[in-house]
């Protein structure tokens, strides 16, 4: 495992240690806690946003596509 050392602002330090003894963990695994959910949202969030890109992508040649159809179907010698 690797040692980090930071700093951060004494309310934040507190805040963590009223939380950590709330849920009766030391302060280091309530922060590497808290680093691994930040980390799985930020991840979520870049899932996400390369779903919706590939989506519109994917819409916008699903809508050519359907437009030649329409075309075809129209068509007097179809």
């Amino acid at each position: 495992m690797t040692t980090v050392s930071l700093r951060l602002p004494e309310s934040l330090i507190k805040e963590a240690d009223k939380r950590a003894q709330e849920l009766q963990i030391p302060r280091a695994e309530y922060i590497r806690r808290a680093i691994a959910a930040l980390n799985a949202q930020v991840s979520t969030e870049q899932r996400r946003r390369r779903m919706m890109e590939v989506s519109r992508r994917v819409r916008g040649e699903s809508m050519h596509v359907n437009a030649e159809f329409d075309a075809i179907e129209d068509a007097p010698d179809a």
